[in-house]
């Protein structure tokens, strides 16, 4: 008889959680989705229930892992919020089961796993696109991602700059006092941007906020932001300029704002890059749309239930 699924909250799941065990797992994963096995890992693109009376929508991401014994889903939910708005605009719940009996093993707080498998996702693009001299980092937005952002690149990255913008010149400064290491608040998208070499955008922006005009040559954009179909952070001047790249292409053409309503094509998936089918054009100005996925949730969720049962299991 199965036993009862165990529940871990948000402080046990950011204990637990290191990107020095995720990463590597993660790009690992990401290779082999690219590699469309059905017989090794099965994702469909997010199924969307919109939640008009709360301008929001739930987000259902499952995933199936065959060779690693993993099976997943994720439920989300991203809502439209003002700016002076202090609720979250993403909340999350991972559920993780065992795949031969299909009973829940583990119900955990899926924010800080979204927060984290987001940027290591953005983490692994830099380390293949970015220029390897990079010094600059910028940051759009002081949310939870944004955090996340600035905690995985400064860990794994060593840059000399970091600046960051929001729409609040109060929030932006919030942030940067925050935050542990160098980082110093930009009254304009322009300002935090220009002659930057890594540009990160966690915005809740629904029209472009990042244009091609301030764009470094050769900088490489993480695009996390904008993850519905009439959703931009990015203009078409940059998304044409750019080479752009992908956690999921059918993920991006079916939902993202800055993909379709350009009109650009996705030139490969960042496991295509992993898997050394398609180059790393890290001379060219780069952009990787980031729509997160299932098996980015599952991996995650599979480290931080057997961190715990490895734990458990000395008490």
């Amino acid at each position: 008889m199965a036993s009862p699924p165990v529940v871990i909250w948000e402080h046990e799941v950011a204990r637990l959680l290191q990107y020095t065990d995720l990463i590597p797992r993660l790009e690992e994963a990401l290779g082999k989705f690219s590699r469309r096995d059905s017989a090794e890992v099965i994702q469909p693109v997010r199924t969307t229930v919109p939640l008009q009376k709360h301008s929001g929508f739930l987000g259902l991401m499952p995933a199936y892992m065959e060779n690693d014994g993993v099976l997943c889903t994720k439920l989300v939910c991203f809502y439209k919020r003002g700016d002076k708005s202090n609720l979250p605009s993403a909340k999350a719940t991972v559920v993780l089961l065992d795949p031969e009996y299909g009973n829940v093993k583990a119900v955990m707080d899926g924010d800080v796993i979204t927060g984290m498998r987001t940027a290591a996702a953005s983490a692994i693009s830099a380390k293949l696109l970015m220029r390897p001299e990079a010094e600059v980092l910028a940051i759009l937005g002081t949310g939870h991602q944004a955090l996340s952002h600035y905690n995985a690149f400064t860990e794994i990255f060593s840059f000399k700059e970091v600046r960051v913008w929001s729409h609040s010149r109060e929030r932006a400064e919030q942030f940067c006092k925050s935050v542990s290491g160098p980082a110093a608040p930009c009254v304009s998208v322009e300002e935090a941007v220009r002659g930057a070499d890594a540009i990160v955008t966690v915005t809740k922006c629904t029209e472009p906020v990042l244009f091609g005009q301030w764009v470094k040559p050769g900088a490489h954009i993480a695009a996390v932001g904008a993850c519905r179909p009439d959703w931009r952070e990015l203009d078409d001047v940059l998304m044409k300029e750019a080479v752009v790249y992908a956690d999921s292409r059918e993920g991006a053409m079916a939902e993202s704002g800055d993909v379709i309503l350009s009109g650009v094509e996705v030139f490969a998936e960042i496991g295509d890059v992993i898997n050394g089918t398609k180059p790393a054009y890290r001379e060219k100005t780069t952009v990787f749309k980031s729509l997160g996925m299932g098996i980015e949730d599952a991996v995650s969720a599979k480290l931080v239930y057997d961190q715990w049962a490895a734990k458990a299991s000395k008490l």
